[in-house]
């Protein structure tokens, strides 16, 4: 049973791990520049010259998958770490203080939980208009409420605890209980939480950026990529199974890896 869990948990780490190597790889060497158009080699078949064939515009789409990397990775740490720390501002004071700051702090998220998460997402892109840096801002606001609900449950349990109540009857403030007594007991479900919180900015971003709401052109995104895709997928079927592969693959892996990371806790527990 043991070999059994740890399987998807090691498949989830081997596909993070993947994509992390070819993240860090484009910031030093793409095959061709990924934004260099060739008109007379569009929708060049996968070759040894082009590994993943030619995209409409005759731009190399394996240059364009790794540098593309870099747009989910960017957009997916800045858009969990947006999330997480004003849903932590929110969740650690809510489950920490209780009360009427508890009740102000829920029902904020009530109201921001009332928007259907990527709806709200593509009404702040609409308004500030798209771009790398409203993306992130959207994806990261779509998080909190995920992030508070957590923290402020998990708050609420440890604060319980004897050691706790030990510390607070030494005299000790409420920033050195929370930083040094719950903080640390809480990290497990906190880092579940956004390892599968950055497995959906991602399919939220793509799912934006082939909306033409995300990134913009000439910045690859495998959600464009999918969307500029879609006129040829008769003609050119590589352009779309490739780059749905890479989003799949993605998302799957932070997924495993999450689910990987509970199943440890669980057990822990």
């Amino acid at each position: 049973m043991k070999n059994k869990r740890s399987i998807p948990f090691l498949i989830g780490i081997s596909l993070v791990l993947l994509m992390f190597v070819i993240m860090i790889t484009s910031l030093f060497y793409t095959p061709y520049d990924p934004n260099m158009m060739q008109t007379d080699a569009r929708l060049i078949k996968p070759s040894l010259e082009h590994p993943f064939g030619t995209d409409n515009f005759g731009r190399d789409i394996l240059s364009r998958i790794m540098q593309g990397s870099q747009t989910a990775f960017i957009i997916g740490l800045s858009s969990v770490s947006v999330g997480l720390f004003f849903g932590f501002m929110i969740g650690a004071c809510a489950g920490y203080f209780g009360g009427w700051i508890d009740e102000l702090c829920m029902r904020f998220i009530d109201a921001l939980m009332a928007f259907p998460g990527i709806l709200l997402a593509i009404m702040l892109i609409t308004v500030f208009e798209p771009g790398m840096k409203n993306t992130i801002f959207a994806l990261g606001i779509m998080s909190i409420p995920t992030f508070a609900r957590i923290i402020r449950s998990s708050f609420m349990q440890t604060k319980q605890f004897d050691y706790v109540k030990a510390s607070k009857a030494k005299g000790a403030g409420s920033t050195h209980v929370i930083f040094q007594h719950i903080l640390p007991n809480v990290m497990s479900p906190i880092l579940v939480a956004a390892t599968l919180s950055f497995s959906g900015t991602i399919l939220a971003e793509a799912g934006l950026s082939y909306l033409g709401l995300g990134v913009q052109p000439p910045d690859p995104s495998w959600g464009r990529m999918l969307k500029e895709a879609q006129p040829y997928i008769a003609t050119a079927p590589w352009y779309v199974i490739i780059t749905g592969t890479m989003i799949t693959l993605m998302v799957l892996g932070f997924n495993l890896l999450g689910d990987g990371i509970r199943d440890q806790q669980d057990k822990k527990s």
